[in-house]
């Protein structure tokens, strides 16, 4: 069941993945603010009643607040079985070293190094630099576990799309108000189609850069 659901969330994020994508695509992780119950169900540790605790808590804003929530509830070794499999991207921009520390794999050396690069303009840029440092297969897992905030008024569509659950709907809604002035902006015309819980999980994923 697990590699099936796997496979589902591998499969959407090649098709809406291009060079120019701003997150990290999926390799054997879900993300956890979106992963269904059923696929919670599939992975390493998870209850039911823990995955329905999971789905009462997300959004998760934060990977440190998503580390908060197992902390009390799983064991150090636990997490580290799950988080392999489940995980709320890293914003590679601005995670603390405690939130870095938690991708899995990292160790200390490589914590330096995705710091040492900061800020990064794109994915393409993680990529390139981690890349000098671990083979491509390595970069590629690593990847799954990051993100670089995307320009709401310059993002591409495919880059647009790489967002977690986006859908082509909220594109066009994301499109739509362009050129976004301020965050709060983005907050009011978005918030017409989704509640304030999604608002601030899409959010993540987005900066102000320059109004055009």
């Amino acid at each position: 069941m697990f590699r099936s659901a796997v496979a589902a969330v591998v499969l959407v994020a090649a098709v809406s993945h291009t060079a120019q994508a701003q997150v990290g695509r999926a390799q054997s992780a879900l993300e956890a603010n979106t992963a269904t119950e059923a696929q919670l169900a599939a992975l390493p540790h998870m209850t039911p009643d823990l995955a329905k605790a999971l789905l009462a808590a997300r959004p998760f804003l934060t990977t440190a607040s998503f580390n908060e929530f197992f902390a009390s509830r799983l064991s150090a070794e636990q997490r580290t079985a799950l988080y392999a499999t489940l995980f709320v991207h890293v914003n590679l921009n601005a995670a603390t070293r405690e939130e870095l520390a938690l991708v899995p794999g990292i160790g200390p050396r490589m914590i330096r190094e995705f710091l040492e690069y900061r800020p990064y303009r794109n994915i393409g840029v993680f990529r390139r630099e981690i890349g000098k440092y671990v083979n491509e297969a390595e970069v590629a897992r690593f990847e799954q576990y990051v993100f670089v905030p995307m320009d709401l008024n310059t993002a591409t569509d495919e880059e647009l799309m790489t967002i977690p659950g986006l859908g082509p709907r909220m594109l066009r809604e994301f499109k739509e108000y362009r050129p976004y002035r301020s965050i709060e902006q983005f907050r009011r015309e978005i918030g017409k189609y989704v509640n304030a819980k999604e608002v601030a999980r899409l959010e993540r994923y987005i900066e102000i850069r320059a109004t055009p």
